[in-house]
């Protein structure tokens, strides 16, 4: 690539160009500072307040961060039956007086179902019953577009049962033990009829 030469002005643009240079007058270096009236000095009532500025703590490569208060692990709730009903109802001395059994069933087929049948028990006087959802799936065979996890009814059935319209007729409701079907049950402690 060769460099090309900068065209010179002509006899008419030279001359054009003196005269604009001869005219104008050159910038200062320095700007001059404003003005400052004393009416801007002072505060004027519609002023907004200035905003806090953010100041960075000094960090060090290698420093770790202060260490926060452990927060109090929460306290289990207190189950609102009586204690010691409670403590043999999770070991599994106390004896189910009704059960149903919910596993293999959808979560559409499930809820009418436990609603029928926890009114039912509850009409009869009974107080404990078993609620048998089922672990859930080990692996999923079909996962789908959609995946689900595992255990849907193991995770759905509390929540049904802390819910309205049964809230009103459960009084506890915890894992069964072992001997009862462990984590794919629940104990249900119905409240007394009226």
């Amino acid at each position: 690539m060769s460099r090309k030469t900068p065209r010179r002005l002509s006899a008419e643009d030279e001359e054009l160009w003196r005269k604009v240079v001869a005219k104008a007058t050159p910038m200062a270096r320095s700007r001059p500072k404003p003005k400052v009236k004393e009416e801007a000095t002072q505060k004027s009532v519609h002023e907004p307040e200035p905003r806090p500025v953010f100041v960075p703590q000094p960090f060090t490569l290698g420093a770790t961060a202060q260490p926060r208060p452990a927060a109090e692990p929460a306290a289990k709730p207190a189950p609102a039956m009586d204690r010691k009903a409670f403590n043999r109802m999770r070991r599994g001395k106390l004896k189910p007086e009704a059960r149903i059994d919910l596993h293999g069933m959808t979560l559409a087929e499930a809820h009418p179902r436990l609603m029928k049948f926890i009114h039912g028990v509850h009409a009869d006087g009974k107080r404990l019953v078993l609620v048998i959802t089922g672990k859930g799936r080990t692996r999923p065979e079909d996962e789908g577009p959609i995946p689900s996890r595992p255990g849907v009814l193991r995770r759905q059935v509390p929540d049904w049962l802390s819910r309205p319209p049964l809230s009103a007729l459960v009084l506890e409701v915890t894992p069964a033990s072992l001997k009862h079907g462990g984590d794919g049950a629940y104990y249900v402690y119905l409240r007394r009829t009226r």
